[in-house]
């Protein structure tokens, strides 16, 4: 499965976008799908997770009640949704295609393809 995540941009504090990530080969047929970002000097952190049935959905603590994960089987599409920024969600957001098991969801050793990155810049 190709990766290919988009929607990244600069925007100020308080602001929204939106990202996505479809698969330019591929499916995502059962994958389960995550979002992870790495701010510079800082190591990849999860951000969300979304099950195939869309019926589960993770998010860090740090995002919860501002971020939205969602996905499109039938056009394999997820997206993240993002409500009012701060400048510490600044970073480079990848997505995330696999299989990972309920203690890996979490965690960059869950997911086998990655998408090559998207910079989100957040102003105050």
């Amino acid at each position: 499965v190709q990766l290919q995540a988009s929607g990244g941009g600069m925007v100020q504090a308080g602001g929204s976008l939106r990202l996505s990530c479809a698969a330019s080969e591929g499916t995502f047929n059962g994958y389960s799908m995550g979002w992870f970002r790495q701010a510079p000097g800082k190591e990849r952190e999860f951000v969300a997770a979304i099950g195939w049935s869309m019926r589960t959905t993770y998010y860090a603590d740090s995002v919860r009640g501002r971020f939205a994960i969602s996905r499109d089987n039938a056009e394999n599409t997820v997206y993240l949704q993002m409500f009012s920024l701060k400048p510490e969600d600044t970073a480079v957001y990848y997505c995330a295609a696999g299989f990972p098991i309920t203690s890996t969801i979490t965690t960059a050793t869950g997911y086998r393809y990655w998408g090559q990155g998207t910079l989100v810049t957040v102003s105050s």
